[in-house]
């Protein structure tokens, strides 16, 4: 065997042997009881990583209402914002930012937003996993007030917090994530979605961090969105979504001559497409 021959025989056992190894700690997703229908409507309440994954339903043409009055970090605050709406919602989301609160010394409320008000107008606590849970199941309550049938999915942001510290962070996650558990395990149609697991195991890569690297990119969120497809969308959700991407694709385009008859015709097809989608799937 020549020098060349030999050196490229283990080179090509070296690419097996890298094939055959496990360079990656997988986040098992299962399918969910839960199902997401095209026709559900869907509530996205919590921190900015809700608004990431909550703008890919509304892009995909879901019934989904994300953040109406901003976002919430915090239990206290996403339930301040179930409180405040009077819709009924067949799936909410509620995404877990921090356990981290601030109340009006004044009122002693918990404000969701400081409205960039002094702050020595506001003390900062952190809620015991106890009061996490209150909170998240009295939402879950109000919710089911208006709908019986209503379905919650938890789930625990990836983003971390680095004014608390990555320690004190760690420690703001841990709470949230052992309220959401307790939660699962008390009410039926209660289910936890694992992104902050994903983020922080399977993406365990500074390439999939934007270049704060505190937030996931666009391309780790895209990811976490395919698994949580996995885990919760219908058979009737992913065609949707399948029907409506060329659609889309079509009413995006930017051509050159946007005045030119060819480009009209091509956005009226676009756009007679888009409302036979719309009736097809009730939306």
């Amino acid at each position: 065997m020549t020098n060349i021959n030999y050196f490229s025989f283990v080179f090509h056992l070296f690419l097996l042997t890298l094939q055959m190894v496990k360079l990656q700690t997988k986040v098992e997703i299962r399918k969910s009881s839960i199902e997401i229908r095209p026709t559900d409507r869907i509530l996205f309440v919590g921190s900015c990583f809700a608004d990431n994954i909550g703008k890919r339903f509304v892009d995909n043409r879901f019934r989904a209402l994300v953040n109406p009055y901003g976002v919430m970090y915090n239990p206290a605050s996403i339930r301040h914002t179930v409180e405040r709406m009077d819709k009924n919602f067949d799936i909410a989301v509620f995404t877990l930012g921090t356990n981290h609160v601030y109340r009006l010394k004044e009122t002693g409320e918990i404000v969701d937003n400081c409205q960039k008000r002094p702050q020595s107008l506001f003390s900062e606590e952190e809620l015991t996993v106890d009061e996490c849970k209150k909170y998240l199941a009295e939402a879950v309550g109000m919710l089911r007030e208006r709908n019986a049938e209503v379905r919650v999915i938890l789930t625990v942001s990836p983003i971390r917090y680095a004014k608390y510290g990555f320690h004190g962070s760690q420690l703001s996650k841990a709470a949230l994530q052992l309220a959401a558990d307790a939660l699962t395990k008390q009410y039926d149609g209660v289910e936890y979605f694992p992104a902050y697991e994903i983020m922080n195991d399977e993406l365990r890569d500074y390439r999939f961090y934007e270049p704060d690297m505190l937030h996931p990119s666009s391309q780790a969120v895209d990811y976490i969105y395919e698994q949580f497809k996995t885990m919760f969308f219908s058979a009737d959700a992913y065609k949707m979504e399948e029907e409506w991407q060329p659609i889309q694709k079509a009413l995006n385009h930017r051509p050159f001559d946007a005045e030119g008859e060819e480009y009209k015709t091509f956005l009226a097809k676009a756009r007679s497409e888009e409302v036979s989608f719309m009736k097809r799937w009730k939306l």
